[in-house]
């Protein structure tokens, strides 16, 4: 008695016997094979093309030979003469197995592509996402059996693509019979399913066989900007990305500001909310118009934040988040249609899935850093800091991750700052100062020249040098303190002191001229006493947070530093350690994730699973508070000191020697006394 025919399908190596006459198709599902389609068989999509593969495979234990698959059919004729297939390639759905076979799926034929991150480092996203095309064939209606439209198209994909429970919005159904009967009775519907979903969705219909694509925002929203990436839900590339300023800044520099501006003013968290809103509709209509995507074939939102604005954007008061316990409404989280938020530039029935907040002060963003790093495990005892108005801080192992908030203000990004202004061209992004001179140099966003190289005038002509960002600022201040023109303190030097004109008085302390563009009209840069203080305190608070973790850990070293943040791809390492942002550790251990909120919004909109992953670790990170910790205190003041007032930073040491001198508060005289 002969046996059924046995395939192998690789590169996932699953196997199986088939009755001789199987689609491949209909094989592969049966072995959970990878195999993509969105026809349902008819050899319209293409997405199932599959590799045969012939001749002895002595370690698969067979022998495939050419007559293994049944001869090419009609169908694919049709479809490689109108559209064309690679040499060698068959249609799954219409090849049948008829022999032993080696079959090669392809990365494009994968329900599950993995596709490498641009940002941070190369590690995989399993595309799985929550909203997918699928294409079906309705029964006409029938008076002699009468159904409604909506349940034979239910019934259709029930038995076409073994769906449950299906639902639709309203407003599709309103749409829903002119589209089967242009379609002839054949439609694509986006079919969408959350983590904790019971039934399917379908928030689109199409006539006939839809061959576009959908796409999803995967969205940021910070106290002082919004970044969002749009991204194509097939293959998880992204197709623009765009920041604005958060126009919530105008009611409050800082979420506590915000808070305040709440509770005293009536109307105040509604006001917060529309412009919030207004934003996010803005930005989507941006991004479909810069990557050429139709607003209605965005289909999903993910949206990562702090509690504040968490609570703000879904119209929740943030009062109870400005004072002890620091309660949140809802830590979970969240899945909506964005029509109930009132956002637009998104299709009609757009989904929106919020990542869940650790605690009162530790938010979404925080939980989409550790969905993109995963801190949980790591072999390395390592610390995440994402760097922004408000500090996300991680700080964990496979043992277990600590977490806290720390306020550092919006310094980091531009804001505060005399000359300070958002990374876009013409910001200063880089700086160099000579120990010797004390003359710098720099570079600006839009350039890859440095400012003393030719034509760098030039490359710049356009934009002119307008200010420096966030990036540029810890530079400066960093190098200030390398090249002796700033003291431990923080203090800048005068003229006579630091032995440059550069150090001009303003008022009774003085400033480091960067750059001076007046005389053809341009920015004059310089850093002043203000700008310094601006970054002690931030870097204070953050430093401080960082301590506090390692306090509760039990620690007074870390094995690894990640940078997250928009802007921590910016930050040499160096420049971080000099300014005392972060523990002293060796400088290749300190590493940059880009932004790792961000990150982590896209992995949870490109696979539905990565949804419940979060929500698991969410609820297993043990959260600390700055705001009642007594130690708090103590690491802020000693870390206002540049790198730190106690801590040794003797790693730092070894390969930055910082000038030891010390300037007077008033005049910015002093001493200098060499090096260390």
């Amino acid at each position: 008695m002969s046996q059924d025919p046995l395939v192998v399908f690789m590169p996932s190596g699953k196997r199986g016997r088939v009755p001789a006459g199987t689609k491949v198709l209909a094989a592969a599902r049966q072995l959970g094979v990878d195999l993509d389609s969105v026809c349902g068989g008819r050899g319209i999509c293409s997405k199932c093309q599959v590799s045969p593969s012939f001749g002895d495979f002595p370690k698969l234990g067979l022998t495939a030979r050419p007559d293994g698959l049944s001869a090419i059919n009609a169908v694919e004729e049709r479809y490689d003469r109108i559209r064309g297939l690679k040499e060698g390639r068959r249609l799954g759905c219409q090849a049948e197995v008829q022999g032993d076979m080696v079959i090669d799926v392809p990365a494009e034929s994968q329900v599950h592509r993995q596709v490498v991150r641009k940002e941070a480092d190369a590690r995989p996203i399993v595309m799985d996402p929550a909203t997918k095309l699928a294409y079906v064939e309705v029964e006409e209606p029938d008076m002699h059996e009468p159904s409604g439209d909506f349940q034979r198209l239910v019934a259709a994909l029930q038995a076409e693509w073994g769906v449950g429970a299906v639902t639709a919005p309203l407003p599709l159904m309103g749409r829903l019979q002119t589209a089967l009967r242009k379609g002839e009775w054949k439609v694509t519907v986006a079919l969408h399913k959350g983590h904790r979903d019971e039934a399917h969705r379908i928030i689109d219909i199409w006539p006939g066989f839809h061959e576009g694509r959908l796409y999803g925002l995967a969205i940021d929203l910070g106290s002082t900007t919004i970044a969002a990436h749009l991204t194509d839900l097939r293959e998880g590339t992204v197709k623009a990305s765009a920041g604005v300023m958060n126009p919530q800044i105008r009611f409050g520099e800082d979420l506590m500001s915000r808070v305040s501006y709440s509770m005293m003013t009536p109307g105040g968290a509604a006001e917060m909310t529309r412009v919030v809103r207004a934003a996010l509709s803005e930005l989507a209509a941006a991004l479909a118009k810069d990557g050429g995507v139709a607003p209605r074939d965005i289909v999903e939102a993910v949206i990562v934040c702090n509690p504040v604005m968490h609570h703000l954007l879904l119209g929740i008061d943030p009062v109870e988040l400005g004072q002890a316990p620091f309660a949140l409404a809802t830590s979970e989280s969240l899945s909506l249609d964005a029509a109930e938020l009132g956002l637009t530039g998104l299709a009609e029935a757009a989904r929106l899935f919020l990542l869940p907040c650790i605690a009162g002060h530790v938010g979404a963003d925080a939980a989409g850093v550790a969905l993109a790093e995963r801190p949980d495990r790591a072999e390395e005892l390592t610390l995440i800091v994402d760097v922004g108005t408000n500090a996300e801080i991680l700080l964990g192992d496979r043992t277990g991750v600590l977490a806290c908030s720390s306020p550092t203000g919006p310094a980091f990004e531009g804001a505060q700052i005399s000359s300070g202004q958002r990374a876009a061209p013409g910001a200063i992004e880089r700086v160099e100062i000579d120990a010797e001179t004390k003359e710098p140099r720099f570079r600006v966003i839009g350039s890859d020249l440095w400012s003393d190289e030719p034509g760098f005038a030039e490359a710049v002509a356009a934009t002119g040098v307008t200010g420096i960002c966030g990036s540029g600022i810890i530079e400066a201040v960093a190098e200030m303190r390398m090249a002796g023109l700033l003291d431990s303190r923080g203090l800048i030097g005068s003229a006579e002191a630091t032995g440059t004109p550069r150090s001009e008085p303003t008022g009774r302390t003085h400033g480091y001229l960067l750059y001076d563009g007046s005389a053809d009209g341009g920015a004059r840069v310089m850093v002043t006493q203000g700008d310094i203080r601006a970054i002690q305190l931030a870097k204070s608070a953050l430093y401080a947070g960082a301590r506090l973790l390692m306090d509760e850990r039990g620690v007074d070293e870390v094995d690894k530093v990640v940078l997250a943040g928009a802007f921590g791809a910016h930050i040499s390492p160096k420049h971080a350690m000099v300014l005392g942002m972060i523990p002293d550790v060796p400088l290749e251990k300190v590493v940059s994730a880009g932004n790792a909120a961000g990150t982590g919004a896209r992995i949870a909109l490109c696979n539905v699973g990565a949804r419940a992953e979060i929500e698991l670790l969410a609820r297993q990170i043990v959260k600390v508070e700055t705001a009642i910790a007594p130690r708090f205190q103590e690491h802020f003041v000693n870390a206002n000191a540049i790198p730190h007032a106690v801590d040794p930073f003797a790693r730092l040491r070894a390969i930055a020697p910082l000038p030891d001198v010390n300037f007077n508060a008033e005049g910015g005289g002093g001493r200098r006394r060499g090096r260390r």
